[in-house]
């Protein structure tokens, strides 16, 4: 028998055990007798609670039933799924779900999907273990755990968990040694790649050009809605729209089409639906940039060996060899200035100026 009053211990469990007043044993029976926990100060809690309640209820003159086992299921405090708090997350900030989906879905295959409060370091250690021995980049390990950190941050201040995140500061043995840096392409493999992507027929080709003469990310094109895209003005907009959300808040602009950026555009709005640029990769309701980046990733992997991605590096490098100012090149790019203070007083440069940068790398 343990010491909390009208209670008893069989094997690991601790249950209520009362005897009924003879007033209520009509609507309770003799015993009442229900399984408490198997933590000590948990049953003595879960005892005290129900002790009081049913010295309430006994004494009333009149008595009235209560159902005892969902009353004990009450009494434990509401669990904070992973899963659920992600959601929560996402919908206080305006940032690219992608990333957060990803990271989560990861560690809940491996450890599950729990009360926030009860993961420990060692499960963030084991993810991180485990994202490298599937062959992960010492990079993508720390972008992920970077996430999960936000999140259980977000989590730890609305539930007031008062415990250390289990994913900050985690130490990623040989961080940033299997670095290599990413390839970039010479100005005779663009001109090949447009000129072949405009005479293909290829609506997924078309992504190159696109890509290449605007710096945009491949979401921010692939998720473009008709809208977006203005042929007067010879402009699209990277905003928010109903397909996908942006990766930053700096990631929001206008950027001119010049060059073969306009004729890609041209000829890519002939394959458009009424409302989306790319209407393949729009499944269930949401931009997949995944796919649309495995589907020209094909391509120009096997053309030039490099990736979509590349394409950004190399015109961040055009802009940097034109000597347009850096401030400049973050605006167009949609990179955020975090070494520049000053970047983010101000509406940024006009539209003209962007207009006069690009027109000069124009190939």
């Amino acid at each position: 028998m343990t010491h909390f009053k009208y209670t008893i211990r069989r094997g690991n469990v601790i249950y209520y055990n009362r005897r009924v007043p003879t007033h209520a044993v009509n609507l309770y029976g003799p015993h009442v007798r229900h399984a408490l926990s198997s933590e000590d100060v948990t049953a003595e809690a879960y005892a005290r609670r129900l002790t009081d309640l049913l010295d309430e209820i006994w004494s009333l003159p009149k008595v009235t039933y209560v159902d005892l086992p969902a009353v004990i299921a009450g009494f434990a405090p509401k669990k904070n799924l992973l899963s659920e708090v992600v959601d929560e997350y996402l919908m206080t900030r305006d940032i690219d779900p992608s990333a957060c989906t990803v990271a989560t879905r990861t560690l809940i295959k491996l450890v599950g999907d729990r009360d926030v409060a009860s993961y420990t370091r060692d499960d963030a250690k084991l993810l991180m273990q485990t994202l490298q021995l599937q062959g992960n980049k010492t990079a993508t390990v720390r972008r992920k755990t970077s996430v999960l950190a936000a999140i259980f941050n977000h989590a730890y201040a609305e539930f007031e968990v008062n415990k250390r995140n289990p994913f900050a500061r985690l130490h990623i043995p040989h961080e940033g040694k299997d670095a290599t840096k990413r390839g970039t392409f010479t100005i005779e493999q663009l001109k090949q790649g447009y000129q072949h992507a405009l005479t293909s027929g290829s609506h997924v080709q078309l992504l190159m050009p696109l890509l290449g003469e605007t710096g945009c990310r491949i979401a921010e094109i692939a998720g473009l809605e008709l809208n977006d895209i203005d042929m007067d003005a010879e402009t699209i907009k990277i905003r928010p729209n109903s397909i996908r959300r942006l990766k930053t808040r700096t990631s929001n602009r206008t950027i001119p089409l010049v060059g073969y950026a306009k004729k890609a555009m041209t000829t890519a709005l002939r394959h458009a639906s009424e409302q989306y640029l790319y209407p393949q990769y729009v499944q269930n309701g949401a931009c997949s940039a995944t796919v649309a980046s495995n589907a020209l990733g094909l391509w120009m992997k096997k053309e030039f060996g490099l990736t979509s991605h590349s394409l950004r590096h190399t015109f961040h490098d055009r802009l940097r060899n034109a000597h347009c100012p850096l401030e400049l090149i973050d605006q167009i790019g949609g990179w955020s200035s975090v070494n520049n203070v000053g970047s983010s007083y101000g509406s940024g440069f006009h539209i003209d100026n962007v207009r006069e940068q690009l027109l000069k790398i124009a190939l």
